[in-house]
């Protein structure tokens, strides 16, 4: 059979994973909860890792601070000089 390298084949073929078991038990639940199979799940996973890095605990932790401090209101600066001077009168007062 001929193709041309513009038709992509979407061929299936069968992988067995060695993983831990309740990993499989927590795999399963979720194919179930999305209606699809562990192999559908899979692959919906996977494919969308081709087209973006999957993120990290800590990168999905820092683009959530990053948002939250886009969104927070911006604090009043004061120059270095005025806060001495008022911890000075604060603290002789």
């Amino acid at each position: 059979m001929i193709i041309s390298d513009s038709t992509r084949v979407n061929m299936k073929k069968k992988l067995t994973l060695t993983v831990q078991e309740d990993i499989i038990k927590y795999a399963k639940r979720q194919a179930k909860r999305r209606g699809m199979s562990v192999s559908q799940m899979f692959e919906e996973v996977i494919g969308k890792e081709e087209r973006s890095e999957i993120e990290t605990e800590s990168q999905r932790a820092a683009k959530r601070l990053l948002h939250a401090l886009e969104k927070a209101e911006s604090t009043v600066t004061k120059d270095d000089r005025l806060l001495i001077k008022e911890q000075v009168i604060r603290k002789f007062a």
